[in-house]
């Protein structure tokens, strides 16, 4: 058999030029990603950009050069990939929330953070289909039942990324809490739901496929939560037990990255909601894992799962400036720009509709039975509103993920669907992030009224250092008089209850978190380690990390 060598040099030849387009174009990624970082840093006093702003001008920037260098031909680098995006970037920005997550504020605040993210979903996932459905059947864009369904739930996942870069933790806990919350609850909500209307044949619809859709939506949100805590667990006892840290660090960091990242890779292959079991997942290795391995992994672990949420945030908002001018969905719509303008209006109308039916209802129904100091005030409510108007990369993955084909599309109704999904995400990013900035400095209480609600918040500004269900022990109440932990087996004295559980115990108080907080430090923290639960190996080299991180983190 002969050999054509010219054909084998050709190959040679394109692959060689594809390789080398793959290293332009990944070059040219992290220059953006570099001069996202440098100029959203320069800009970050600025009352009115901020870092998703940022990354997604230069993004539509760079998009017009590429337009204008390749003839009208290509905007982006790469072609859009829901695996990119669900596999490799969703990922770390979802654990990195729960995993830096004020614990505290996040449960105490948890029936209402589930109000707004699930039930609140739901609402506006029906009010932006039935709109869909009522208004877009009438304009003929030739989309179909489950067309009108998936725009529901693509419009209901917010991005509140730009009102958590101007909102504080430690300055507004009840209100940051609650905007957080709702923004991985509604993600998940969007997602599960988005996924749901793809199993269904909804050109049967009745009430038995409805009640079938609401049991597997509930099934896949407690099987999705109950799979994160076991796997946070898991890592824990893991790293509790072998304690790598006496030998090896790195082994340690590398233990809880690849466990992490195991827990969204397991949810999705048992097709469950990735998103819901990374968060929490994240929850419980903050509270358990972290506590168990050495100072410097403490340190790594915390700057390493944040940067890489950092990064992936702002890649994300980079390629959605990008895509938004590429020219082939644009062509395909070109003959009734009329009509996607329409279209995208109108989305707009029904996504501020739709956060409306629910935000104010559940929020008055929320302040029942509460202290003033706990209700939602009509300004933060405003706040939260706003802060859900925002569409970003979520729902772009959706809409590709409905309404293309590896990135293409040549259909009239569904390049519509995309082009109107663009201008959604732009517009709402943009205009409504631009406003944000001012608009929660105007809207937010005084310094005074500010002190009066730090005045019952942990001291340390360290979320990850906060019990799951909040207390108010320092760290000094964890530790006994010579530095040791509390809590440690061997020749150690046995843990010393902090002054606050002691105050429960005089005086009980009857509500989940006084039950929690004692079969937590009577068996999970025993089990799993934790705060004042930290393995103590004599003469080993991390021995000093263990005894000086409480006096650290205390000044920190």
């Amino acid at each position: 058999m002969g050999i054509d060598l010219g054909s084998v040099v050709e190959a040679v030849r394109n692959l060689t030029t594809s390789d080398h387009a793959s290293v332009v174009s990944i070059t040219l990624c992290v220059t953006l990603l570099c001069a996202s970082v440098v100029i959203g840093h320069l800009l970050e006093e600025s009352p009115w950009m901020n870092e998703s702003i940022t990354a997604l001008l230069i993004g539509v920037g760079t998009g017009v050069m590429i337009l204008l260098l390749s003839g009208g031909k290509s905007s982006h680098l790469f072609i859009f990939s829901e695996d990119l995006f669900f596999i490799y970037l969703l990922p770390p920005i979802i654990f990195n929330a729960g995993f830096q997550v004020k614990k505290k504020q996040f449960f105490q605040n948890f029936a209402t953070i589930m109000m707004f993210g699930a039930i609140g979903t739901l609402v506006s996932f029906s009010i932006i289909s039935l709109g869909a459905i009522t208004i877009f059947e009438k304009m003929d864009l030739g989309l179909e039942i489950g067309d009108y369904l998936a725009i529901g739930a693509i419009f209901a996942a917010t991005d509140s990324v730009c009102t958590l870069q101007v909102l504080s933790q430690d300055e507004t806990p009840l209100l940051y809490s609650l905007v957080f919350g709702e923004g991985v609850v509604n993600d998940a909500t969007s997602v599960v739901l988005f996924n749901a209307i793809q199993d269904f044949d909804l050109s049967r619809m009745n009430s038995a496929i409805a009640l079938q859709l609401i049991g597997d939506f509930i099934y896949l949100f407690i099987s999705s939560t109950v799979l994160g805590v076991f796997l946070g667990l898991l890592s824990a006892y893991i790293i509790k037990k072998l304690y790598f840290g006496r030998h090896s660090t790195d082994r340690e960091v590398a233990i809880m990255m690849l466990m992490a990242y195991l827990s969204y890779m397991s949810a999705e292959l048992f097709y469950l909601s990735g998103i819901l079991t990374v968060f929490f997942c994240g929850i419980v290795m903050s509270h358990y894992t972290w506590h168990n391995v050495t100072q410097n992994s403490r340190v790594t672990t915390k700057h390493t799962f944040a940067t890489m949420s950092f990064v992936a945030e702002t890649f994300i908002f980079l390629y959605v400036g990008m895509d938004a001018l590429d020219i082939e969905k644009w062509t395909v719509v070109s003959d009734s720009p009329k009509t996607s303008i329409k279209v995208s209006a109108i989305l707009l109308g029904l996504v501020l509709v739709g956060r409306a039916a629910f935000v104010f209802p559940l929020s008055i129904l929320s302040n029942f039975n509460k202290s003033p100091r706990e209700k939602i005030g009509f300004k933060q409510q405003i706040t939260i509103w706003w802060s859900g108007l925002m569409r970003g990369a979520v729902s772009m993955a959706l809409a590709y993920n409905q309404f293309t084909r590896a990135g293409h599309t040549q259909l009239r109704g569904n390049a519509i669907m995309i082009t109107s999904t663009i201008t959604v995400v732009l517009f709402s990013t943009v205009v409504c992030g631009l406003i944000t900035k001012p608009l929660v400095r105007f809207l937010m209480p005084s310094s005074s009224e500010l002190n009066r609600s730090m005045s019952s918040e942990p001291g340390s500004p360290k979320s990850f250092a906060v019990p799951l269900l909040g207390s108010h022990d320092s760290d000094s109440e964890l530790f006994n008089g010579s530095g040791q932990a509390s809590g440690v087996h061997g020749d150690q004295q046995p843990a010393v209850h902090p002054s606050s559980l002691r105050m429960f115990l005089t005086t009980p108080s009857r509500t989940i978190h006084y039950y929690w907080r004692k079969f937590d430090n009577a068996f999970m923290r025993p089990v799993f380690g934790g705060r004042g639960f930290v393995p103590y190996v004599p003469a080993s080299p991390t021995e000093p990390s263990v005894h000086e991180w409480p006096a650290q983190e205390a000044n920190d």
